[in-house]
C-alpha cells in the first residue's frame, strides 16, 4: 500500500470542503479518477494530501517526498529566458547530457519548443513542459489536477493518448482530477466519486459500473420514437438528450437491441463508461440522502 486516509476533514472556515470517512486505500499500479462537480473537494483532496492545505484526520504513506510528484492545474514559470534553460534549471541537469530526459522530450514533442520562452507556448505545450518536469522525477505517486483543463479537444485528446502510451506497462501510480469523462475512460481504472465534499463512492471502474449501471447499458437519443418505444424498460439517470436503459443479463440485452434494430434506430451499447457510471451514482446518492432526510423529519414529528 503507497498510501491511505481515514476519517479526513478538511475545512474552510466554517464550511467543510471535503469528508472521507471510509478508509481510502492507493496501491502501487493503481490508475484512479477523481471525479465530480465544481467545489465537490477534489483539488482539496490532493493539497491535503500534499500537506498544502490543514486538515483532520490521518493520512498514512510510505513514501518519501521525493517518491510523490504533482502537477498542479496552474503552473507558471520565468520568461526571462527559453524554456530551455528553465528545465535545465529546473532539473539540475544538461538536456544534452541527459538520455533520460531527451527520452521525455522526444516523447511529448517538445523539442521544436526549447527555444521558445514559456509565454510563447500554446496551452497544450505548456502542459507538455510541466509533464516533462513531474515525470523526470519517476516518481512511485504522481497526482495530476485538471492536468487538460482549458484546451481545446484535439490539443486534450493527444495529450491523453501521449499518457496512456507513457504508463502502458509501467507500475507508477496516479491519482487524476479532471471533468473529462472521456479522459477517466482512457486512463482510470479506479475512480474516486466525490460530491459537495462527500465521498460518494470508491472502487474498480468495472464493479462501480455494475453496481450503479449494471452488467451493460444501451443508449439511445431522446425523442418521442424511442420513449414510446422503450417504455416498457426502467430507465436509468442519463443526459436530457438520452434515454439509457440498463441490461442485468444478455437475454435482456438482446431483446433491446433487437427491439431497435427492428424500427431501425442507432443505439450504443457501454459496460464502463464513466459518465453513465457517475451521474447513476450520484443519483442514487441524492436519492438515499432524500429518503434519510425523510426519516429524520417524521422522527422529529413525533
Amino acid at each position: 500500500m503507497l498510501l491511505s486516509i481515514e476519517n479526513l476533514t478538511v475545512r474552510y472556515g466554517e464550511d467543510t470542503a471535503l469528508s472521507i470517512k471510509t478508509p481510502i486505500e492507493i496501491r502501487k499500479g493503481d490508475r484512479i479518477g477523481v471525479i465530480g462537480s465544481n467545489g465537490a473537494g477534489k483539488s482539496t483532496l490532493i493539497k491535503s494530501i500534499l500537506g498544502i492545505v490543514p486538515y483532520q484526520g490521518t493520512i498514512r504513506t510510505a513514501l518519501e517526498p521525493e517518491q510523490m510528484a504533482v502537477h498542479m492545474q496552474f503552473n507558471e514559470y520565468t520568461d526571462s529566458m527559453p524554456v530551455k534553460y528553465v528545465m535545465e534549471a529546473i532539473l539540475n541537469t544538461k538536456i544534452a547530457r541527459n538520455q533520460k530526459l531527451q527520452e521525455l522530450i522526444d516523447f511529448f514533442e517538445f523539442r521544436d519548443c526549447l527555444r521558445k520562452k514559456y509565454s510563447k507556448l500554446s496551452g497544450g505545450q505548456k502542459q507538455r513542459f510541466t509533464i516533462i518536469l513531474v515525470m523526470m522525477q519517476e516518481a512511485a505517486l504522481t497526482f495530476y489536477d485538471e492536468v487538460t483543463s482549458g484546451l481545446d479537444f484535439e490539443t486534450r485528446q493527444k495529450l491523453v493518448e501521449k499518457l496512456v502510451e507513457w504508463y502502458q506497462g509501467r507500475e507508477a501510480s496516479f491519482l487524476m482530477v479532471s471533468h473529462y469523462y472521456e479522459e477517466l475512460d482512457q486512463l482510470a481504472d479506479k475512480l474516486l466519486i466525490l460530491d459537495r465534499g462527500q465521498v460518494i463512492d470508491y472502487g474498480g471502474r468495472e464493479d462501480l459500473f455494475r453496481k450503479y449501471c449494471g452488467r451493460a447499458v444501451v443508449v439511445v437519443s431522446n425523442d418521442e420514437k424511442n420513449e414510446v418505444l422503450l417504455s416498457d424498460f426502467e430507465k436509468l439517470s442519463a443526459p436530457a438528450h438520452l434515454i439509457a436503459i440498463s441490461c442485468d443479463s444478455e437475454k435482456m440485452e438482446k431483446r433491446i437491441t433487437r427491439l431497435l434494430l427492428e424500427h431501425d434506430v442507432n443505439y450504443k451499447r457501454s459496460n464502463n463508461d464513466v459518465e453513465m457510471l457517475y451521474i447513476n451514482a450520484k443519483a442514487a446518492a441524492e436519492r438515499q440522502s432524500d429518503t434519510g432526510e425523510e426519516k429524520e423529519t417524521k422522527t422529529g414529528g413525533n
